[in-house]
């Protein structure tokens, strides 16, 4: 009898622990929220310019607007903000240290769009616009389903590949509209690398 209950305790913790997959060589966000973390890998090769701005906004290193005192301001922009805006079984959105959608970053990025990359799952990571080409900047959401009235309109720079049960949470906190009732502190955004950084070919002369 004390053999079975010792096996049914070990295959109950091998269920209860099952380590995340190691994750590709490439390059990561992890982002850190009060209801858990969750991963998105960047594509740094397909969308450069949508992933090295959202990196530099997130470890402090590019300047962005502050809501405050509208100074241009070098530091970590998503860390302590939250996800203001909840769209269910379509996207959270985060990005505005003030939670407005109106909230301006002081610069606007020339949108990534490629054909072959769309919003087919949940976990696509991408650029928030207001609706025009071309006026993307910090703002960013995650799709928390398939939605393909979203395709060729916003840039996707990114797909998560752990904690999608963190987003599913997220997505189910209750709602006003699209405004959370309390909304999920988002506390910070870590750039992690794994592996070598990619060779970068040079132009042919």
């Amino acid at each position: 009898m004390k053999r079975l209950s010792v096996l049914f305790i070990l295959v109950a913790c091998a269920f209860a622990q099952k380590p995340d997959k190691p994750l590709k060589n490439g390059l990561y966000a992890i982002f850190n929220t009060e209801l858990g973390k969750f991963t998105a890998q960047l594509y740094e090769k397909d969308t450069p310019n949508s992933v090295i701005t959202f990196v530099e906004l997130a470890q402090g290193t590019l300047a962005s607007r502050d809501p405050k005192t509208n100074a241009m301001v070098k530091r970590p922009l998503y860390d302590n903000t939250t996800f203001y805006r909840i769209l269910p079984g379509q996207a959270i959105q985060g990005g505005s240290p003030n939670g407005t959608p109106a909230y301006d970053c002081g610069f606007t990025i020339k949108d990534e769009i490629l054909p072959g990359l769309m919003f087919s799952q949940s976990g696509k990571l991408a650029v928030a616009n207001s609706g025009s080409p071309d006026t993307g900047g910090c703002q960013f959401f995650i799709t928390t389903g398939p939605v393909a009235s979203w395709n060729n309109k916003y840039a996707i720079f990114g797909q998560v590949v752990e904690g999608l049960d963190v987003i599913a949470k997220i997505d189910k906190v209750p709602v006003h509209g699209d405004q959370p009732v309390n909304p999920v502190k988002l506390i910070s955004v870590t750039i992690q690398r794994v592996g070598p950084e990619p060779v970068v070919k040079k132009p042919k002369k």
